[in-house]
């Protein structure tokens, strides 16, 4: 196994660092809002369907608990 000196690692951890594409402060912005806005979108969804889910259960339940 090849060993490398601290001064060796520190340069090519500094070399693969720059190969990273950064995103821009645009892009972070419109993915964070992209998100907020699903993330919303899907709660809605899932209280909807969790109030058709109880409304049919208690239905069901008062027919069969009578």
């Amino acid at each position: 196994m090849a060993t490398t000196n601290p001064v060796q690692f520190i340069q090519q951890v500094r070399g693969e660092i720059s190969k990273i594409a950064w995103p821009t402060r645009r892009e972070v912005l419109i993915t964070s809002l992209m998100v907020l806005v699903l993330t919303a979108i899907f709660a809605l969804f899932f209280s909807v369907i969790d109030m058709i889910i109880r409304f049919g259960l208690q239905s069901v339940l008062t027919v069969f608990g009578s």
